[in-house]
């Protein structure tokens, strides 16, 4: 008898997760276009600048589990709606931070817009989980692309609102992110995605953590996750700064940021077939390769197209590595070990991120020469990081395990 394997209901909650990316996405090209600026605002020390980013990923890093749990036990939309209430609390105090000038009270809503970007994360898992093995790396690939929609509403928003509020500088931004959030409650509604059955004592519940990590397929996984993310995260912290500090202007920043996350997400579009057609290790090693010619693009040079260059590649790179890695870590573990192997892979992903977030502000701005030279030296930093991932890849090709692998 054959079984034929009905997508429907994966579409139609990839279509809530798409417009879940779209338009709920916008806040994190918002927050990190204006976090540094913003920083360097309310910062009686310039070395602090990007720290209300780091704090964002710090956040989700911590969140990642707890919301994985969150989702294991009761489900995707409780998970989604509890990112949502916590990205519009988040906008509200960074609000009030601004009007007050209170550089600590901004760190705090930072910090719990990690939790709304942890949330985020899970979209593209929540997009496997009615999919048949077939539909889901294209599952996966669609719901990253929305985030091109996101590319543009974000910077867009941050032109129209961020002197909305003036004389305070950035608060209406921030204050159109509380609005994005209120959408999101509505949106969730229209979310179907079972629960996960709960595990009954005596029943297998899967492989614990640590054989998890083990595991070949899913460490070389995170790895790469890990190094795509973090890369691309310590290079575009930095980048406002350093056109900004390179003598541009601050809506020139925000369109490179565009340019970039329009790379982020355009891709998205046919990653999902590249990986069906070559192979999820020729992806991920495609990626890498051109996060590599982000970093050389960026070193030849401080001009406009410079920056547009490099910030576009490093686009492209990252999301090659990261739907990749998502793909090859999807495939790897069961439904029982779901939330455990998520929950796992993204607080080590967003841990490395909040590493590289905090490293790109101080090569940034207190490697002790200027501008130009902190942004070479953010640059430079990609290399240990490409090693490891290049190496983890290769050794996992070399060693045949891939051949035994779900």
């Amino acid at each position: 008898m054959i079984h034929i394997v009905d997508d429907k209901l994966a579409k139609r909650n990839l279509v809530v997760l798409i417009a879940a990316q779209a338009i709920l996405g916008a806040q994190m090209a918002i927050s990190f276009i204006l976090g540094g600026l913003a920083g360097q605002y309310l910062s009686p020390n310039p070395c602090l600048a990007t720290l209300p980013i780091s704090l964002i990923i710090l956040g989700s890093m911590l969140s990642a589990p707890v919301m994985a749990g969150v989702m294991q036990k009761y489900g995707r939309r409780a998970g989604f709606m509890l990112g949502v209430i916590a990205g519009g609390l988040s906008a509200a105090i960074q609000v009030y931070a601004l009007y007050i000038q209170s550089f600590q009270l901004f760190l705090v809503g930072g910090f719990l817009t990690g939790i709304y970007m942890s949330a985020q994360g899970f979209y593209r898992f929540a997009a496997t989980d009615t999919a048949s093995p077939e539909f889901m790396p294209k599952a996966i690939s669609w719901v990253m692309a929305g985030g091109l929609l996101a590319a543009i509403i974000g910077p867009q928003l941050v032109k129209l609102t961020q002197d909305a509020l003036a004389p305070v500088p950035f608060a209406g931004a921030y204050l159109a992110v509380i609005a994005l959030n209120v959408i999101g409650i509505f949106l969730f509604m229209a979310l179907k995605i079972p629960k996960p059955a709960p595990v009954v004592a005596g029943q297998p519940s899967g492989r614990t953590v640590w054989q998890l990590l083990r595991t070949p397929q899913i460490a070389v996984a995170i790895i790469s996750a890990m190094v795509a993310y973090s890369l691309m995260n310590l290079v575009m912290t930095s980048t406002p700064l350093a056109v900004v500090g390179c003598g541009f202007e601050t809506n020139q920043a925000a369109d490179i940021v565009s340019a970039h996350v329009l790379a982020m997400y355009v891709p998205s579009f046919f990653t999902g077939y590249f990986i069906s057609w070559f192979g999820v290790r020729k992806v991920i090693a495609t990626g890498l390769v051109i996060l590599a010619a982000a970093g050389f693009t960026a070193l030849s040079g401080v001009e406009l197209g410079n920056f547009y260059g490099a910030l576009i590649l490093l686009g492209i790179g990252w999301n090659f590595g990261f739907i990749g890695a998502t793909t090859m870590l999807a495939e790897s573990h069961t439904v029982e070990e779901r939330g455990r192997v998520q929950g796992m892979n993204d607080f080590l992903v967003f841990g490395m991120v909040t590493l590289a977030s905090l490293s790109s502000g101080a090569l940034m701005n207190c490697s002790g020469g200027t501008p130009q030279e902190g942004w070479q030296a953010v640059n430079l930093a990609m290399l240990p990081l490409l090693a490891l991932a290049g190496g983890a890849l290769i050794w996992f090709a070399l060693s045949g395990r891939h051949k035994t692998v779900a």
